[in-house]
């Protein structure tokens, strides 16, 4: 989606690794395959191997840490699409609604993480209702995650009674089987470039 000297942004398809995971499988990745031809590219951040849409890779380790503290200050901008079971209504004048639960590694069910009002890091999702289709009951939702933690939309979701469509990790068999795949897509994304400091703005568009 954008190649400079500095950086390069990338279209994942859902089904995907982001780096290698484990066994001969777990070798084609969207690293391995961006190196093919960008050598000194490095992943900054991770989409799940089940989502889809953009991600960054730094060309070279130097840039690869101005865009780590970049996301880590909050200076990255994301947006996501997701298709969710059942009507989920926001206010009517359009404005954004908060998810607000904090979350924790589930460590006897690796990989995955829960809702913990005790021990769990703040997460915060900001999410509003793009449409509703009555005939398959579903919601099409707009996503930003005000936090990164592991899984957080498609837990957050879950968590309030709103699973995504095709979602194996959290989502009840009747919804994940609704599916072929994760209906959840990272559509926008906004940075500061690493050189210049100027705002770099890129969209995907969603495939579902």
């Amino acid at each position: 989606m954008h190649v400079d000297e500095h950086l390069l942004v990338a279209d994942k398809p859902a089904g995907l690794l982001c780096v290698p995971g484990r066994g001969e499988a777990g070798r084609d990745c969207l690293s391995a395959r961006v190196q093919q031809r960008y050598p000194e590219a490095l992943i900054v951040h991770r989409l799940d191997m089940a989502t889809s849409g953009l991600c960054v890779l730094a060309r070279g380790p130097a840039v690869q840490r101005r865009l780590s503290m970049a996301f880590a200050a909050r200076e990255v901008y994301k947006r996501y699409v997701a298709v969710v079971q059942g009507p989920l209504a926001g206010p009517s004048d359009g404005a954004w609604s908060v998810i607000d639960l904090p979350l924790l590694p589930d460590w006897p069910n690796r990989p995955l993480s829960k809702v913990d009002t005790e021990h769990g890091k703040p997460s915060l999702t900001r999410w509003r209702a793009l449409a509703y289709d009555s005939a398959a009951d579903t919601t099409r939702l707009e996503l930003e995650p005000v936090t990164g933690r592991s899984h957080q939309l498609r837990l957050h979701l879950q968590a309030i009674g709103h699973p995504i469509l095709g979602d194996a990790l959290y989502a009840p068999g009747p919804v994940q089987a609704r599916s072929p795949r994760l209906l959840l897509h990272a559509t926008t994304l906004t940075l500061p470039h690493p050189a210049s400091g100027e705002p770099l703005a890129l969209q995907s568009p969603v495939p579902f």
